[in-house]
């Protein structure tokens, strides 16, 4: 597949990226459902979550493919599912395995919209499908960094560059990072926010694999991402539950290069109440194989930076348009490298990672 080729099957915006997947849906006969948002995008276009079924709908082996769990990281996920839809041989491949293939386009299609890490509620949904009748999880550190991580004014002054290096040299970066990126239940307008209860896109998503995998006994799910390691390399991230069966399947499947966060060994960090966790409450009668699969784009920190720029603005309304409309290229940039170089390494690594996932179910 040559670069040019792999370039039409991403978009501009989320209205682009919605349609392209319907229009590659359509046309491969799958089943569509919508799942309307209640809310509008940024150009007044209607938001929703599609769902495209390939394959029975009564399939004892489902490959659940998500993106824009995180808003502009849909843009690179809309375009593998997309590129997905037009792979002929990968999808006889699915069919001859008994396989059924799940899209869900847009878990978050307000952010994808407006271009948002979060959703409507300011609310990151990876830190969001929690049981919610427990306790909620604690971060105490984030009190301690939020007024240098989001301060007063942005840029940052000199005084919050300082008293962030003072915080990193004290309790090292890698408590840093995770008390601002671990997600924290008690700032409503605070950076990695995890919400008051049950978003939109947690009970979508819930009734949507209620409908289409209640009765599977084997679910493997790719939820795409961006924005964490080397410039376009997809790591493999494990978000599954820590049990030596279910590490060794996913290992199996997708390689050693497979990596869990609360090994201490991943881009990601080993956050509470991922998307991808709500399998294991709604389809109990299934084993489920998960992967993040994350594309880099930025250094890490760069990208952080533009998060922290992100939510600064959310709080600042009043900030001049020629810095808003900065900060929401900002955003773009950080979660989707609009090249082709770029997206011909992004279909070619989740074209791997599919063949991979169709071999693991059928022979599971």
């Amino acid at each position: 597949m040559n670069s040019t080729r792999a370039a039409r099957y991403f978009s501009g915006t989320y209205a682009e990226a919605r349609q392209k997947f319907l229009d590659a849906a359509g046309l491969r006969g799958a089943a569509v459902e919508s799942f309307v948002h209640p809310q509008k995008g940024a150009q007044g276009e209607t938001l929703a979550t599609d769902v495209a079924l390939v394959g029975p709908s009564n399939a004892e082996k489902i490959l659940l493919v998500s993106s824009a769990t995180h808003g502009p990281e849909g843009f690179c996920g809309s375009g593998c599912q997309v590129a997905t839809l037009n792979d002929a041989d990968l999808l006889a491949r699915l069919e001859k395995a008994g396989v059924a293939l799940l899209l869900v386009h847009a878990i978050n299609p307000h952010g994808f919209s407006y271009l948002h890490r979060t959703n409507e509620d300011n609310i990151d949904l990876n830190r969001n499908c929690i049981d919610w009748s427990a306790p909620l999880p604690a971060n105490a550190a984030y009190s301690d960094v939020e007024p240098f991580v989001l301060p007063a004014t942005w840029p940052p002054t000199p005084a919050d560059d300082a008293a962030m290096a003072e915080y990193i040299q004290v309790h090292g970066m890698r408590a840093y990072r995770a008390a601002v990126t671990l997600g924290q239940y008690t700032t409503p307008d605070g950076i990695f926010f995890g919400g008051n209860g049950p978003s939109w896109s947690n009970r979508t998503v819930r009734a949507l694999l209620k409908k289409y995998a209640s009765t599977a006994k084997h679910v493997a799910w790719i939820d795409v991402h961006t924005g964490l390691g080397p410039y376009g390399h997809g790591e493999k991230i494990y978000p599954g539950r820590n049990t030596p069966a279910d590490v060794g399947r996913a290992r199996a499947w997708w390689g050693a290069d497979v990596f869990a966060p609360f090994d201490g060994v991943s881009a990601s960090a080993d956050v509470t109440g991922p998307v991808i966790s709500t399998a294991y409450d709604e389809c109990p009668q299934a084993s489920i194989t998960p992967m993040g699969l994350e594309f880099g784009t930025l250094p890490d920190q760069e990208v952080l930076v533009c998060l922290r720029a992100d939510h600064w603005l959310k709080r600042h309304p009043e900030a001049p348009e020629a810095q808003r409309l900065a900060i929401r290229q900002q955003m773009r940039d950080a979660f989707y490298c609009d090249n082709e170089e770029w997206k011909g390494m992004v279909l070619g690594q989740a074209r791997v990672v599919l063949l991979q996932t169709v071999q693991g179910l059928q022979a599971a």
